[in-house]
């Protein structure tokens, strides 16, 4: 079963945190918060969230400046952030510019948000469901590139043997090193 999806709530104002979670939690959101830009970095270096809602204006590192750590890590680079502020048009372009996949106005329309962050969870999903299957599929190309060498060497043995021994011996010693291998497998 798929856990619940985890957002990253990052704001330095403890009572955005509580409304975030208030928002989110009863949506079926786990949450897990920051209260400052360091402590954001520190979290993602130990849960794996699905989205980060970050808040622009914050003390020490602002949210511009953790939306480009975030984006600068390859660990990271794909997870959407959707930045928050109470500030005017030139912040959003900011936030863009910075790497932000999506952008809230404070105070924020509650159906908006959770769209927002619906949807960009789903993109999120999407993306860690091809990571998994490009990861197993270079698996099996691996597996079947050693099945496809060993058949060459098999393939080689066999040439050689038939170049100096009678065909029926050699195909006799070529059968009988395939039931030696069957037996050994079991085992």
């Amino acid at each position: 079963m798929i856990p619940d999806p985890l957002v990253l709530v990052v704001d330095d104002v403890a009572q955005n945190v509580r409304l975030l979670e208030a928002v989110l939690s009863p949506k079926g959101f786990r949450v897990a918060t920051a209260s400052s830009g360091t402590e954001a970095l520190d979290v993602l270096g130990k849960e794996h969230p699905d989205l980060v809602l970050l808040d622009i204006l914050m003390p020490g590192m602002d949210g511009y400046e953790v939306c480009r750590r975030i984006r600068e890590d390859p660990g990271t680079a794909f997870l959407p952030v959707i930045m928050m502020t109470a500030s005017g048009e030139q912040e959003k372009i900011r936030a863009i510019e910075s790497g932000a996949d999506d952008f809230v106005n404070k105070p924020f329309d509650q159906a908006e948000l959770l769209a927002r962050v619906r949807s960009l969870v789903r993109v999120k999903r999407y993306h860690d469901t091809i990571e998994h299957q490009a990861a197993e599929l270079a698996g099996w190309n691996r597996e079947l590139e050693q099945r496809v060498r060993d058949q060459i060497e098999q393939l080689e043995r066999v040439g050689r043997l038939r170049r100096f021994l009678p065909v029926q011996l050699a195909d006799l010693i070529i059968s009988s090193g395939r039931s030696e291998e069957r037996r050994v497998g079991k085992e």
